[in-house]
């Protein structure tokens, strides 16, 4: 398989993988070795994760920083880090213990609700202790095993989730991170296209990717089958509610299945920029971001979609999430954090 550079990359702006070995400048200091810079400017740099924990916001981004509100957005602290690789996904499954993941195979673990974290795996401890396999029929790279990084992440328990990312590459852990094990072998994924996204809808679990790819875990045999999703485009996200899915992406296309991903159809929003991340109501409205800082809304589980006034526009945009009043969000940007009114 050749290797490819990360789409995602291109559509927010973040750096490219970083290869600790590809370093020989002296003086220089592993990522994986350097704690994250304590900074009052974190929360105005790029934040392309952001996750409720109970009811404190919790975002991760570049240089390893993250940064937690109890206000609503209104002011932030910074959390302490042990690493200073770029994060691109966070995910609480309840309002104390959550995970963050990124590149260099980084994955962290907080059971202070965002405020400390600790690792639980990077690119060196998984060359050590996994096997890091292609999926079946693939052709072998040895460029995969440098180039681990993860861009989604999704946890049932506290102990039990995924995490996904380039190349296939497939985690999977049910003893908080104690033990890893991998799935890219379990997934219909033949030409290893980077996954970008994890999550579960209803009691259904999804995972989007590369050139209209789409997964849904069959839990009976335990693999991810292939979903025809009827376009080619990459997907960054998936999200939706139970017997509706959403899958959004590459140049503002969007398609939306009714059916548990049987069949699907094209959705039009009018925007021609990528969409990159996705948000829900406590009300049930999804919301969608563009990279240019758009915001598209759903009020009927996605059929229809609506820009919203007054959003964007901003450069590259990459997160999104809304507040539990319902009436406002919280959008990561290249100019940082922001709160705007969902009209």
């Amino acid at each position: 398989m050749k290797a490819r550079s990360l789409l995602v990359s291109m559509v927010i702006g973040v750096a490219s993988i970083q290869l600790s070995a590809a370093w020989a400048n002296e003086g220089f200091r592993d990522v994986l070795d350097t704690p994250a810079a304590m900074t009052e400017l974190a929360s105005r740099q790029l934040i392309t994760g952001l996750a409720m924990a109970g009811k404190r916001i919790v975002g991760v981004g570049r240089r390893g920083h993250i940064v937690y509100s109890d206000d609503d957005g209104a002011t932030w602290r910074q959390s302490r880090v042990p690493v200073s690789s770029d994060l691109n996904a966070v995910s609480f499954p309840s309002p104390r213990v959550g995970w963050a993941v990124g590149h260099d195979g980084v994955v962290l673990r907080t059971s202070d609700g965002g405020e400390s974290w600790e690792r639980k795996l990077d690119a060196r401890m998984a060359q050590d202790s996994l096997a890091l396999a292609s999926s079946s029929g693939a052709e072998s790279d040895p460029a995969v095993a440098p180039d681990l990084s993860f861009l989604g992440v999704w946890f049932e328990t506290e102990e039990q989730g995924f995490v996904v990312g380039a190349f296939n590459q497939i985690l999977r852990t049910v003893d908080g991170g104690g033990s890893w094990e991998s799935w890219s072998d379990r997934a219909e994924n033949p030409e290893a296209f980077h996954l970008y996204a994890i999550r579960a809808i209803g009691e259904e679990l999804y995972v989007s990717g590369e050139y209209g790819l789409v997964m849904k875990l069959d839990r009976q045999v335990g693999r991810f089958r292939q979903l025809d999703t009827g376009h080619g485009g990459t997907f960054f996200g998936v999200t939706g509610s139970p017997g509706h899915v959403v899958a959004y992406g590459l140049r503002g296309h969007i398609m939306r299945s009714t059916d548990g991903g049987a069949s699907w159809r094209k959705v039009d929003t009018g925007l021609s920029t990528s969409l990159v991340a996705d948000g829900m109501t406590p009300s049930g409205d999804v919301l969608l971001l563009s990279s240019d800082g758009q915001v598209v809304v759903s009020r009927d589980n996605g059929e229809r979609f609506a820009v919203v006034p007054g959003s964007g526009p901003v450069p590259n945009a990459a997160s999104i999430l809304p507040l539990n009043d319902g009436k406002s969000f919280v959008v990561g940007s290249g100019r940082g954090l922001s709160q705007q009114v969902l009209r």
